[in-house]
């Protein structure tokens, strides 16, 4: 039977950041989250799931741009990626830490995906 639920050091290792990162998610709102009985965090493995936008629940946004890198610059903890999509050029600020997960670097294919006022680099 599958797991409902992980606990945050297990969810951060499937999304691939870090702890620190998932309670701060938790405290804007980008993911739900729920208390067990010794009032820990546990992510709903469906949260995991729509974060890393598996197919059978998907990431629910209906722009998605398909391009190329074409620069990326990394200061700090943050990275500026810079991709080409056919005729619209997306520029995007996300984490260092989802650069080097998605392992993005000029040249590499990617997609832009556009949710409301964000946007997503998904690969």
């Amino acid at each position: 039977m599958p797991r409902r639920d992980h606990a945050i050091g297990e969810a951060a290792r499937l999304l691939g950041v870090s702890v620190d990162t998932l309670r701060r998610w938790d405290r804007q709102g980008h993911i739900r989250t729920r208390r067990d009985s010794a009032n820990r965090r546990r992510v709903p493995a469906s949260e995991i799931n729509r974060l890393r936008g598996d197919v059978e629940h998907g990431l629910s946004a209906r722009n998605r741009l398909q391009g190329v890198v074409r620069e990326l610059k990394v200061e700090g903890l943050l990275a500026q990626v810079e991709l080409e999509a056919g005729p619209y050029r997306v520029v995007a600020v996300i984490t260092r830490e989802a650069a080097e997960a998605l392992e993005l670097a000029p040249g590499v294919p990617a997609t832009a995906v556009v949710k409301a006022t964000s946007v997503l680099v998904e690969r």
